[in-house]
C-alpha cells in the first residue's frame, strides 16, 4: 500500500541535548585521548562549538593544542582512541540522563509505524555508544553521522537517503521530521529539505529556536510532535 504524500513517515533525532545528556562523557573521552596520546588533557569546550562534527572537533582541537594540523593518520588514531575510551566515560558519568518524554515517545512512535533514524555530528560508533547506556539503540535503524560528512546538511541528507532506501522511494519534505535542540539542527533540516522541529532541552531556548527558523518548537519531548 502506498502512503499518501505528505503523511509523516520518518523521524530523525539528534542525540546530545535531544534524546540524552551524556553528562560531559564526550568531553571526558576527548580529554583522556589527548592526554594518553600527547600528554595534554585538552578541553574541547575551549575550541569548539555545539553542532560541530566529531572529526571537526578532533581536527580543530588538535591544531590548537598540538600546534599543527593533524595528518590523516594522526586524526584516525585520535578518533579511534577517543572511541575506545568513550564507553567507560559514558558508563561512569554521574550526570548521564535520558531527557523528558524520550522513554515513552520512542516505543510509541515505533508501534505507530514511524521509521526512526539519527542525525548527529558524532561518528557512528560514538552515537551508538552514547545511546547504549539507556538501551535506546533498538529504536533506530539508520542515520546520518559525523563520519558521513563534516557538514550537518550533508549528513542529514545522507540520513534521508538511507530512509528512502529502506522505504523504497524518495521522501518529501512533509514526510520527514528532523528533531534537534540547536539552530544547526534546524539549518540542517531545511538544507536537506525536511521539516525542522526544535526542542528546548539543550542550550537554546524556544525563542532562539524559533528565531533560527524552526517549523515547530517544543519545550520537551513530553509535548506532542507535529505528526
Amino acid at each position: 500500500m502506498t502512503e499518501p504524500a505528505g503523511e509523516r513517515l520518518a523521524i530523525l533525532f539528534d542525540i546530545d541535548g535531544t534524546l540524552i545528556e551524556s553528562g560531559g562523557a564526550g568531553g571526558t573521552a576527548w580529554r583522556e585521548a589527548f592526554e594518553e596520546l600527547y600528554g595534554v588533557p585538552a578541553d574541547i569546550g575551549e575550541f569548539t562549538d555545539a553542532g560541530m562534527t566529531d572529526p571537526e572537533v578532533g581536527r580543530v582541537t588538535f591544531e590548537r593544542v598540538i600546534g599543527h594540523k593533524p595528518s590523516e593518520r594522526e586524526l584516525a588514531r585520535l578518533l579511534a582512541r577517543r572511541s575506545v575510551l568513550l564507553p567507560r566515560a559514558v558508563a561512569e558519568s554521574k550526570d548521564y540522563r535520558v531527557l523528558p518524554g524520550v522513554p515513552e515517545l520512542l516505543p510509541r512512535l515505533v508501534e505507530q509505524g514511524y521509521l526512526l533514524g539519527l542525525t548527529t555530528g558524532g561518528v557512528e560508533s560514538a552515537a551508538h555508544i552514547k545511546l547504549e547506556r539507556a538501551h535506546l539503540n533498538r529504536y533506530f535503524h539508520f542515520g546520518g553521522y559525523g563520519s558521513d560528512s563534516p557538514d550537518r546538511v550533508q549528513l542529514t541528507r545522507k540520513a534521508l537517503e538511507r530512509a528512502s532506501t529502506i522505504l523504497g522511494r524518495r521522501l518529501s519534505r512533509d514526510e520527514v521530521l528532523v528533531v534537534g535542540d540547536t539552530p544547526s539542527d534546524i539549518t540542517a533540516a531545511h538544507g536537506a529539505e525536511a521539516t525542522g522541529v526544535g526542542v528546548a532541552t539543550g542550550h537554546f531556548s524556544k525563542e532562539q529556536l524559533t528565531d533560527a527558523g524552526a517549523d515547530y518548537v517544543l519545550g520537551t519531548l513530553e509535548e506532542e510532535l507535529p505528526l
